[in-house]
């Protein structure tokens, strides 16, 4: 993107000359010797243009800070007329002088962005703080704290059991936060070093990072801009700016025009002023757009939390219960009370559930790196199953990044053909030091040592700006060794040196030719050539002839339209969202089968017109195949919007341009190749080229979404089941479950349904979405049905002689008989891990064979219960032992029980669950639809989850710690399991006077 399309012109805006592209695009000249001849506009794929600029405002109300200088209401500092641009800066071509520097450094600050030193303790800390943690917390407090008195000690099995599960779960989730990559400081390695510079009038190298506004600086090929700046003096100049803003081309340069700090000199020599530094640079406000929104919480931690608050409600019903009842009503003793109550917080919370899924999806992980796709944060696994819409970069993503020669669109106006005409535009190539252009045009040989085979090289004459085309003089060995002369170039220069069999007809095929390639977004090269009078490499030729045009673009990746296809079959849209020319996203689009309704990034800023079919914004963007001309910002704000009205949105990416897409985005993917700054911002990388490794990680994601699901309602049944099942045997035998045991129970179960990371499940065709009404309705009936079967377990044992009667076991009739305990302990932990065969099944659970390491891990679970229930004598715990008959007993009642819990499913799936989902589509009914089907509505806040309460609290314990210190960069700002995204980097910048904290 050249600095001239900052401004959001059109296509049809007048176009500039730029020195490679001028190669291959431009306007004819005016016929000043034939005025009655029709003038010939060939309108070619060109960077647009504008007048000069003024400031906004009166420039003397206008104050040296970067509040003014860098606010586009005032004046647009990167466009204005060079005269008032030093007026602004307040300073001249001679530099500045030491001191001057000095000062600036303080009013702008230094060119580098500063990164902010963490607090590794409440980092560590930051991961007790959720809902899940909260509870079992408490329950620690209970064990050790309150449960004193009556002649007994504190709780110290319960309180130590606790504390080692939230020391495991937080160890995971800061070991793995702690390995995360950075993105902004991959964007701040990319700056230039060092820097030369102008000081008191004296040219030496300096910091790149003690440049400031008004410094004279200069640098030359090969160099990177040190800082964003305007061109004072320049010679030949082409700059690489793809990593920036997606071109595929490097920009010609010339003088006025701006250098973007972090792009590479590919041509020529620059002396420039330094207008912008640090985080009001072009590279500096991608950088403050990694990691923005410091309280958006990522999607699963919302999942967690929503569940995390089912099962706090529910176990706070029921502690209120007991309270209410159990003391005022029976008079428990306040210890006795006390101990109830840690049944219900201890077994009740799933406090496992962060490192089975943690455990799920890096197993996922490790999958998909057989894939080649390496996932630097796992929760994205889950994100990517749900994901709706694919917004992909072009260049280097959809595309090659490769400039070719497109031989199918070849034009051949002579005797010559296809071959030929590529071989003539290859002998007036470089062989040695090419641009883009000549390596493109010598690419499309077969070798490209047929460029100089069988010809003699006499003169060769390098495209330049003036003349802005190449020539080569050369003896034909093949041909008797006649000399003859081949040129190629820009279209209205070539055309107008050829004088030999020229015709107006030629001329309209050839002006027709030109604006379809424009149309296309192609760039045109026209090709001529002559014999040579004589034998001087100087001699005078026979007269140019035109032989034919080509084509000039970035080809799609061989497997990138197959990928589109599979995405789409998916239920995942594709949007191209790119830096490039609007002309060329519709071609590349229309190659691609993606679509061509496509629109220039201004309408971002203007919205649709008015009248049109689109009433606003979000209905253009969901109706777009995609979007031209964008900046970061713009693919920044196009994530943002799409998320907004309640899609998951991946976006694929490789330069530093992309990097605050892809940290915004639900999914961020950067492809094989891509820039240090988009893999640190990515939650994907793709370590081989082309997008096909995407397909095959949405569908590796819904797997690991199905297990995940299933593990969901597990965990919601068990909670339901531990507290309404011991709940109302406390009303109505005040039965005391050792609370203890409920620790084994949680422990052997989470331990089995860890081994549905390796489960087998059938992925949804379509994106998967939680939709947590069903998982709890799920969850609440599994768990009444569970809770009856053992509440019909202990009213059996306990007020009949049936199992004495039928079996000849030893009576328990005590409520509260070790041995009952017992029993209760191996019926709960038996049928709890049976119920995930029953969850993680569609049809009837028989019929869907588990994983092999799930069957085993059930099998060892049981036995540790049985060996458990048989020589479990512990006095502490208030079990003990029970006989083989018992034992039995509880095998064959919970094999009974079993096989209804289908029937429930079944029931409950045309009951419950089906008026759930009428609601829903009753819902989604009432939403704004647009044309195309799209649902338009917006989500809720995204900071109404109990994980944003993280943020505010370890902000203000940070800065209490700090003593008010100034916050500058967040040193990990990716979005890692149980923790939001760092802090807005852009309101840390302790310089950033331009970019108000949010």
């Amino acid at each position: 993107m050249s600095a001239n399309e900052k401004v959001g012109h059109t296509e049809e805006a007048p176009v500039k000359e730029s020195s490679i592209e001028n190669k291959v695009a431009g306007d004819a000249p005016a016929l000043d010797d034939a005025p009655e001849k029709k003038k010939r506009e060939y309108k070619e794929m060109e960077h647009e243009a504008h007048g000069d600029l003024h400031a906004k405002v009166d420039m003397n109300t206008i104050q040296f800070t970067a509040t003014d200088l860098y606010d586009k209401d005032k004046v647009d500092i990167e466009h204005v007329v060079m005269e008032e641009v030093f007026q602004l800066l307040q300073c001249d071509e001679g530099g500045l002088t030491e001191a001057e520097a000095t000062d600036r450094i303080g009013i702008f600050g230094p060119n580098k962005l500063e990164e902010k030193k963490e607090n590794v303790f409440l980092q560590f800390l930051s991961f007790m703080w959720n809902p899940l943690s909260w509870v079992m917390e408490g329950a620690a407090i209970v064990a050790i704290a309150l449960s004193n008195g009556e002649g007994e000690p504190p709780d110290w099995q319960d309180f130590v059991g606790i504390v080692l599960l939230l020391l495991i779960n937080s160890t995971i989730g800061f070991v793995e936060e702690r390995n995360a990559g950075n993105a902004v400081k991959a964007l701040m390695d990319s700056l230039a070093p060092k820097a030369k510079v102008k000081r008191d009038g004296k040219w030496r190298d300096i910091e790149s990072a003690d440049l400031v506004p008004g410094d004279m600086i200069a640098f030359k090929h090969g160099d990177v801009c040190p800082a964003d700046c305007r061109l004072t003096e320049a010679i030949d100049v082409s700059m690489d700016q793809a990593a920036l803003t997606g071109e595929s081309l490097p920009v010609s340069k010339k003088l006025g025009d701006e250098c973007f700090s972090g792009s590479t000199c590919k041509q020529g020599e620059v002396e420039a002023v330094v207008i912008s530094t640090g985080p009001n640079t072009f590279f500096g406000r991608a950088a403050t757009l990694v990691g923005q929104d410091n309280d958006q919480v990522g999607h699963l931690q919302m999942v967690l939390a929503r569940i995390g608050s089912f099962c706090l409600v529910s176990i706070g019903i029921f502690v209120v219960l007991e309270i209410v009842i159990l003391y005022p009503r029976f008079h428990y003793t306040y210890r006795r009370g006390l101990n109830n109550i840690l049944v219900l917080l201890i077994g009740g919370i799933p406090i496992a559930m962060p490192t089975v899924l943690s455990v799920t999806l890096a197993v996922g992980a490790q999958q998909l790196a057989k894939h080649k796709a390496i996932v630097t944060r796992i929760t994205a696994i889950e994100e990517l199953a749900g994901v709706t819409i694919l917004c992909s970069d072009k260049t280097g993503t959809l595309t090659t990044n490769k400039l070719t020669i497109d031989k199918e669109n070849v034009k051949c106006y002579s005797q010559w053909d296809v071959e030929g005409v590529c071989l003539l535009a290859a002998y007036a190539s470089r062989t040695e030091n090419q641009d883009a252009i000549d390596g493109c045009v010598v690419g499309t040989l077969p070798d490209p040592k047929q460029a100089r085979e069988g010809i003699e090289l006499l003169d060769f004459k390098p495209f330049n700006p003036v003349d802005k085309r190449t020539e080569i003089t050369y003896r034909d060995n093949r041909d008797g060794g006649k000399l003859k002369r081949a040129t190629k170039g820009m279209t209205g220069i070539i055309i107008e040196l050829c004088s030999r069999n020229k015709t107006s007809e030629l001329e309209d095929q050839l002006e027709a030719d030109v604006e379809e390639f424009a149309r296309r977004g192609l760039r045109a090269l026209a090709v001529a050539y002559e014999d040579v009078v004589g034998d001087a490499a100087d001699g005078q030729g026979s007269g140019f002839e035109l032989v034919g045009l080509l084509s000039i673009f970035d080809p799609p990746r061989s497997d990138t339209k197959q990928t589109i296809d599979d995405a789409m079959a998916l239920g995942v849209k594709v949007k191209m969202v790119t830096g490039d020319q609007l002309a060329i996203a519709k071609e590349t689009g229309r190659r691609l089968g993606l679509g061509d309704h496509m629109y220039p990034a201004k309408v971002l800023k203007d919205g649709p017109e008015a009248g049109g079919k689109h009433a606003n914004l979000d209905e253009m963007i969901m109706d777009a195949d995609g979007f031209a001309g964008v900046f970061p910002e713009h693919k920044f704000e196009i994530v943002k919007r799409i998320q907004a009205l309640g899609h998951l949105c991946a976006m694929t990416g490789d330069g530093a341009n992309d990097a605050p897409a892809l940290s915004r985005a639900n999914v961020g993917i950067a492809v094989e190749g891509a820039t240090d700054a988009a893999r640190g911002a990515a939650d994907i990388v793709l370590t081989e080229p082309g997008l096909s490794t995407i397909v095959h990680a949405i569908y590796g994601s819904r797997v690991i979404f199905q297990r995940m699901r299933n593990y969901a309602i597990y965990a919601c049944a068990v909670t339901i089941r531990i507290v309404v099942c011991f709940a109302i045997m406390a009303f109505i035998w005040q039965f005391d479950f050792p609370s203890f045991m409920v620790l084994i129970i949680a422990v052997l179960n989470d331990g089995t349904i860890m081994t549905l990371s390796l489960d087998r499940v059938l992925p949804s065709t379509t994106p998967d979405s939680w939709d947590l009404a069903e998982v709890f309705a799920y969850g609440i009936g599994y768990g009444f049905y569970l809770s009856a079967s053992t509440i019909a377990l202990f009213a059996t044992m306990h007020s009949t002689t049936f199992f004495e009667d039928k079996f000849g076991v030893n009576p328990i009739k005590d409520t509260n008989d070790p041995e009952g305990h017992m029993v209760i302990y191996l019926q709960v932990a038996i049928i709890s891990q049976a119920l995930i065969f029953v969850t993680r099944s569609h049809g009837p659970s028989w019929t869907e064979r588990p994983s092999v390491a799930l069957m085993l891990a059930f099998c060892l679970a049981q036995l540790i219960s049985s060996i458990i229930a048989a020589f479990g004598d512990w006095g502490f715990t208030n079990v003990r032992s029970i006989s083989g008959g018992w034992i039995g007993i509880v095998w064959v009642w919970n094999i009974v029980w079993y096989f209804p819990l289908d029937a429930v499913k079944f029931l409950m799936k045309k009951t419950i669950i089906a008026a759930l989902q009428r609601r829903k589509a009753r819902k989604a009914a009432i939403a704004t639809v647009d044309e195309n089907g799209e649902r338009l509505q917006r989500t809720a806040s995204r900071h109404e989850s109990l994980y944003s309460n993280r943020t505010s609290f370890l902000s203000r314990a940070a800065n209490r710690l700090r003593g008010g210190a100034k916050i500058s960069m967040s040193q990990n700002e990716l979005q890692r399991f149980s923790s939001i995204q760092a802090q807005q980097s852009g309101a840390a910048l302790t310089r950033a006077h331009s970019r108000p904290a949010a």
